[in-house]
């Protein structure tokens, strides 16, 4: 790097100047500090605005950080304030590898000497890969000074991070390097400081009391019990704000072109299907019986004619048919050039016969039919599908039942465009959790694995492709290691464990402090299923694009798994497939028996929903409710939504009910 200029992209964050780039003024203003106080030793390759969003500000430096040709150095600025929109910190913080204390501290030193107000600010630095990260405010001004303040200790910070070796760095010491940069030497440098250069290149050498500020919701995995927040930092919101997150970071449907044939089937159509050719593409009879020339005189009807050909339902040329003869036509065959109508064989009666290869044929018919029409018992051309018609619309399912399919097959398509279907993969956790099919007993705190098998036969009921991803243990680094992994298979992830407050509960602390993830939430007031969580994480697809993997963190007990599943990993998995409505049918049902409220939480009790006689839908629990019953989820076809107040809902009072199976008859 030493014969080359360091390089330099800038971020501008600001919902203003992303509607509208002529309002930035600090990109400029950045860039004129590297060009005319850089010392000639820095090159901006590139500026780039973004909005006030998480995902859109990780996108970015994601994308610069892990690309072949990753720029030595990211500024930011914008969003490191206070307000509801300032999200700068908390989108990198994620996403660096090593933070970069000292230089956070040396920016807020140098602003506290223009402006007390400094404290306001929320700066964050760091590595990620080989790149130096640093978030600057807003302000033109504030960042032009915060830059300034740290601009000639950045040469070396971002040589190290891009691999310099040390010792080659550090010959002659601190001193050299201070000359070198061209920074004055002051009272600051303390001969001690000079030894923890030399040893430490973390970017926390010797400020043991200036960490950077903790902005992760989720616990530590290191720290101790003691240091570990004792009660669940996520805020706790309704299922419908669950839903509407979701919904809100659900990838748009993918439009893929596809064959015509039985893998179609659940397949939402992207597009409207005009008919290829008519049908029936020729003129056809409607019945068995014998194509006749009905003339204007009218004189094929009543009266004795010859056979002069046959017309089956097969391909196949047929001669001419003479005003005065008649043809014998089966069911759906095509009708001979020249006929005009059939009379059907019920109305004709064989006059004479003769004896052929294949036996007796009829060589003259008597027609007992008078006032035959043109066009009685024919099948016109196009008269079911005309040529160009519409026969399918854009967001119409192909369902099981085959007249999509049976429609599309019949006006010539041999490919449609419909939305890609996500692919799902399943993974249960913990050190606890052995294969379901295992030989043998169960050692002292084993539990077989339920959930995986349940949840991945719920996906594929659902008519989406689901991959085994197998059991993590509750080790970090294992839990990693499996959610990179099966990034690389799938689009989205449905894990079942590890979310609430233990020691080993890891999911939430990996997706964010390893995998640079957003938490979109970890509570939800439900039951059971109160610590579901969501979250999405940047990754680069085979094409080198960054995407958002979503995560589902669903508990681990086994009703709660399957309940969450169908209500928030279902209507997301319709929403990327392009299923209009999202979510489970929805139907008013009588009470059975009496089922007791829950004062503080709603609960989607487990209920078998029957027709009744009486033309109402009866609604009977399942049984023990208990979130790690299993035995809860045997012949259950719906969830029973039970809202969260004191006392008892009676028997015979009406409630809604998601249907989550089949209904039964009584």
């Amino acid at each position: 790097m030493s014969n080359q200029k360091l390089t330099a992209a800038i971020l501008i964050i600001s919902d203003t100047a992303c509607r509208d780039p002529t309002t930035d003024k600090a990109g400029q203003i950045l860039t004129d500090v590297f060009t005319q106080e850089g010392g000639n030793q820095w090159a901006v390759t590139e500026t780039q605005i973004v909005p006030d969003d998480v995902i859109a500000i990780q996108r970015r430096v994601v994308g610069w950080c892990d690309g072949e040709k990753s720029p030595s150095l990211i500024i930011t600025t914008g969003g490191t304030g206070f307000t509801l929109k300032d999200n700068t910190p908390e989108a990198i913080n994620p996403l660096l590898h090593k933070h970069a204390s000292g230089l956070v501290h040396g920016m807020l030193a140098a602003s506290l000497k223009i402006t007390p107000f400094a404290v306001m600010s929320r700066p964050v630095a760091g590595v990620r890969n080989r790149s130096i990260i640093i978030t600057l405010p807003g302000s033109p001004k504030g960042a032009k000074e915060n830059l300034l303040s740290i601009l000639k200790q950045l040469p070396h910070a971002c040589k190290q991070a891009d691999g310099e070796d040390s010792r080659i760095a550090h010959t002659g010491g601190v001193r050299a390097l201070e000359e070198q940069a061209g920074i004055e030497t002051t009272k600051l440098a303390q001969p001690h400081h000079e030894h923890h250069h030399e040893h430490d290149h973390s970017f926390g050498h010797g400020h043991g009391h200036h960490t950077a500020p903790k902005t992760y919701t989720s616990n530590d995995p290191t720290e101790g019990p003691a240091q570990r927040s004792r009660e669940s930092q996520y805020p706790m919101i309704s299922v419908d704000e669950a839903l509407k997150l979701i919904l809100e970071y659900t990838p748009h449907p993918q439009v893929v072109r596809v064959p015509v044939n039985g893998n179609l089937v659940g397949c939402v159509l992207a597009e409207n299907v005009q008919a290829d050719e008519p049908v029936p593409a020729f003129r056809a009879s409607i019945m068995d019986g014998y194509a006749v020339v009905v003339t204007k005189d009218n004189t094929n009807s009543k009266g004795t004619f010859p056979v002069t050909s046959v017309s089956h339902a097969s391909p196949g040329d047929a001669p001419f048919l003479q005003p005065g003869q008649i043809a014998r036509i089966t069911t759906g065959a095509p009708l001979p050039p020249g006929a005009t109508s059939v009379v059907k064989v019920e109305l004709t009666r064989i006059t004479q016969q003769t004896v052929t290869e294949i036996g007796e044929e009829e060589t003259n018919v008597e027609i007992l039919k008078d006032n035959i029409t043109p066009g009685e018992n024919v099948r016109e051309i196009g008269s079911d599908v005309k040529a160009g018609e519409t026969v399918l619309r854009k967001g119409e399912v192909i369902t099981a039942v085959g007249g999509e399919l049976g429609l599309l097959a019949s006006v010539g398509k041999q490919k449609v465009s419909v939305h890609r279907s996500p692919v799902v993969g399943v993974l249960s956790t913990g050190d606890e959790i052995v294969p379901h099919d295992r030989p043998g007993s169960l050692r002292l705190g084993e539990i077989r694995d339920t959930n995986r098998p349940t949840v991945m036969a719920a996906v594929q009921g659902w008519g989406f492709e689901v991959i085994d991803l197998g059991i993590a243990t509750d080790k970090q680094d294992s839990l990693e290691q499996s959610l990179r992994d099966a990034m690389r298979k799938v689009d989205v992830i449905i894990t079942t464990g590890g979310v609430s407050m233990g020691e080993l509960d890891l999911l939430k602390p990996t997706i964010e402090r390893r995998l640079g993830g957003t938490i979109q939430f970890g509570r939800i007031s439900m039951k059971p299923g109160k610590p579901t969580t969501f979250a999405t994480v940047p990754f680069k697809n085979n094409a080198g694009d960054m995407e958002n993997r979503l995560v589902f963190s669903l508990p681990g007990n086994p009703a709660s798994a399957i309940v969450t599943s169908h209500l928030f990993v279902l209507p997301s998995l319709q929403q990327s497939k392009g299923v209009r409505p999202v979510g489970l049918p929805k139907v008013l049902v009588t009470l059975d028996h009496d089922f007791r409220l829950d004062p503080e939480r709603p609960e989607y009790h487990r209920v078998t929903v029957t027709a009744g006689s009486d033309g109402l839908l009866h609604a009977t629990s399942t049984g023990g409710q208990r979130s790690s019953r299993v035995g809860s989820l045997k012949s259950a076809n719906a969830l029973l939504c039970l809202p969260a107040k004191e006392g008892t809902m009676v028997k015979g009072e009406r409630c809604q009910a998601l249907l989550i199976g089949l209904l039964i008859s009584q």
